[in-house]
């Protein structure tokens, strides 16, 4: 069964799109930590990040720092944390969240719930930074 960033990637469900190239894909995660948190995934479906081919891999570092760049672009923070869980959806992703402070990478305090067109328009902004 396909995982829902699969879903994401072949258009079956919405989702607020950053940054698109051939081999990845980076959205705005629907429940968020703070404004401005994306998702870098590689289209092809693999559970484990580290069972990822190494030019998968690197890839997919490679594109989450340009996501980076155009997320600190938009998102006043002191940089962008990188983070790597793994376990709520089985598709390697890395998550992209801009920080102020460690505890915006607390991943265990309650996520934010913001609006269609709070996220449309803020994807749009990234989406406008970003230089692939």
């Amino acid at each position: 069964m396909a995982s829902i960033f699969t879903k994401i990637i072949n258009r079956e469900i919405p989702a607020h799109i950053v940054a698109e190239t051939e081999d990845y894909i980076a959205f705005l995660d629907i429940n968020p930590l703070v404004e401005g948190h994306c998702l870098a995934v590689p289209k092809k479906e693999v559970d484990y990040i580290f069972d990822l081919e190494d030019d998968v891999l690197l890839g997919l570092h490679r594109f989450a720092k340009k996501v980076a760049l155009g997320i600190q672009a938009v998102v006043p923070c002191l940089r962008v944390g990188v983070t790597v869980i793994g376990l709520e959806v089985p598709h390697a992703h890395v998550h992209l969240i801009p920080m102020q402070s460690m505890d915006d990478m607390n991943f265990s305090k309650p996520k934010l719930c913001l609006g269609k067109e709070e996220l449309s328009l803020m994807a749009k902004n990234i989406k406008g930074a970003i230089l692939l």
